[in-house]
């Protein structure tokens, strides 16, 4: 839609209630606020249908992955180990990262077939690649890992520049911001990583 007029015209309560609980549930979580958590799954069920509705079939299936890894989140930093107060935000070592990277490749591969051979879905490869990138995202972020920023950056950026081109405006400019957040996330937890090292080096 090249009229920005008709476009606002078009939106539906999927699509407000789709802007308020994401920015909402992303801001939460860069703050390190457990109730993004519970939020999130809220927004994962709103989107999921969003998707559905639009036939990215695999979007669509990966809220149902967000939802599974985000109760898994809300009771892990909930329930950090070895008596601590609050669950610490780590980081991949080199080795991990390229697990992470070879699971994302061949589950990217592997989603695309399927959907090639067995939906009508308008991006098979584009989908795919989300919808692998996305649940590593989350994982990393439910595990309070400092990479799920580089990660949903990543994501973001493809995600937001292909809804938008695919006629999903509103989608897509969601996601954009959503990329704007994953850099101010990325800095405010390597901040705090900064911080929660320092405190340990001075009480060792």
């Amino acid at each position: 839609m090249d009229d920005m007029s008709e476009w606002w015209q078009t939106l539906n309560p999927l699509d407000v209630a789709n802007l308020v609980l994401g920015l909402t549930c992303v801001w939460l979580l860069v703050r390190r606020n457990i109730w993004g958590f519970p939020l999130g799954i809220i927004a994962s069920l709103n989107q999921g249908l969003l998707f559905f509705r639009e036939t990215f079939y695999a979007d669509a299936a990966l809220q149902g992955f967000f939802i599974v890894l985000l109760i898994w989140g809300w009771y892990h930093w909930l329930h950090p180990k070895a008596g601590a107060k609050e669950l610490p935000i780590t980081r991949l070592t080199g080795r991990n990262w390229v697990i992470l990277l070879i699971a994302v490749g061949v589950a990217t591969a592997a989603c695309a077939l399927i959907a090639m051979h067995w939906t009508d879905s308008k991006m098979p490869w584009r989908d795919a690649f989300i919808a692998a990138g996305g649940v590593a995202g989350q994982w990393l972020q439910s595990s309070k890992r400092l990479d799920n920023w580089p990660v949903w950056v990543v994501v973001n950026s493809v995600a937001g520049v292909s809804y938008w081109l695919a006629g999903m405006q509103f989608t897509g400019c969601l996601y954009l911001v959503y990329l704007g957040m994953a850099v101010i996330g990325w800095r405010q937890w390597r901040r705090a990583l900064a911080m929660q090292d320092e405190a340990k080096t001075q009480l060792g």
